[in-house]
């Protein structure tokens, strides 16, 4: 291989190396076509599990609902008078729509102190690392992505005391993630990723 070849490929692997997926896998609403187009979002969740015990298909319509496999998903911007940019509605941000705070304090416990949100190992292994407490803190199913999505969206705090009681759509989002995860777990076992 000539000199200019083999710099080519190397630059392409060092820029694919640190950089997030700025856009959606092709088909969402199979997951054996997601993990079969970015293999490496198999490999980090199943990580994940192997770590944490949250099933695959469980992170999957997690990350579905929260950033659609986006690895640079922000909030959208809040204006004052409808046109004045006043900032994000949040700090969210990433694969797993972390928080500034609760990625802080998961870089803190875990030791990962260069994780970042918008690389997909990192951003598993954050919502393992929280579906986990929720399941030691408030006895949540590993496998119950309906209940795990609410304390991840709530806070554990919030789902404690019943918050989303008072937001109907957000337990209608909720059902949603439960039958995604249902969804994706048949489809990954029927091409055997499971």
């Amino acid at each position: 291989m000539s000199r200019k070849i083999r710099a080519f490929v190397l630059l392409l692997f060092v820029a694919g190396c640190g950089s997030s997926e700025r856009t959606a896998p092709r088909n969402l609403e199979n997951a054996c076509d997601i993990v079969n187009e970015r293999p490496h979002y198999l490999r980090a969740m199943r990580r994940t599990e192997r770590s944490y015990g949250i099933p695959v298909p469980v992170q999957m319509a997690t990350i579905h609902q929260e950033s659609k496999f986006i690895g640079n998903a922000r909030t959208p911007l809040r204006y004052s008078l409808g046109v004045i940019p006043m900032g994000r509605q949040s700090s969210a941000y990433g694969y797993s729509q972390a928080l500034d705070g609760t990625w802080e304090e998961y870089k803190e416990q875990t030791g990962n102190r260069r994780a970042k949100r918008d690389n997909i190992r990192d951003a598993t292994d954050f919502m393992g690392w929280y579906m986990d407490q929720s399941t030691r803190r408030l006895g949540i199913a590993r496998n119950d992505a309906r209940n795990q999505y609410l304390a991840y969206h709530e806070g554990r705090t919030g789902f404690a005391s019943g918050s989303y009681n008072a937001k109907p759509w957000l337990v209608t989002v909720a059902g949603r993630v439960a039958s995604r995860a249902a969804r994706y777990d048949a489809q990954l076992r029927s091409c055997r990723k499971i």
